[in-house]
């Protein structure tokens, strides 16, 4: 078994606090950024940054679909870290001043992938597809934090 990381970012003219404040609102901001891999979103506890129990299901490809349960933490003021509970999978979304009045959010997100070939092919091409996901909530949060 081989780690699978997966990392995209995006700079924003908003303010590093407002992006922030954005990103940590599970209850009603994160619905509205998800594309249409993800379905069954529901906050489960809290809903505003740490302490936040939050279950979706991802459809990262045709066949492969991952029931998604993660707790989030604040390790510091600038990152949201989501853990989940149902797998190795762990989504850290990095929030940084990018110059005056402008935030850049970096997403990096880890789990330990399959072995042999099949862990080769998932390491090769799972964090293109999960970039592009990705990618598609960084753009909706642009137009969420104008």
């Amino acid at each position: 078994m081989g780690q699978v990381y997966a990392t995209t970012e995006r700079v924003y003219e908003a303010s590093p606090e407002r992006v922030y404040e954005a990103l940590a609102d599970y209850q009603v901001t994160r619905p509205k950024l998800l594309p249409a891999q993800y379905s069954e979103y529901e906050v489960r506890a809290g809903g505003t940054g740490a302490g936040t129990e939050v279950h979706w299901r991802l459809q990262a490809t045709e066949k492969r679909v991952r029931d998604c349960l993660f707790t989030v933490t604040s390790p510091s003021p600038e990152k949201l870290v989501e853990s989940d509970a149902n797998s190795s999978m762990v989504i850290t979304w990095t929030v940084s001043a990018a110059g005056e009045g402008r935030a850049k959010v970096t997403v990096e997100t880890t789990w330990q992938g399959a072995g042999g070939i099949g862990g080769f092919f998932e390491r090769t091409f799972a964090p293109k597809g999960l970039n592009r996901i990705h990618d598609q909530v960084l753009a909706a949060l642009a137009d969420e934090v104008r």
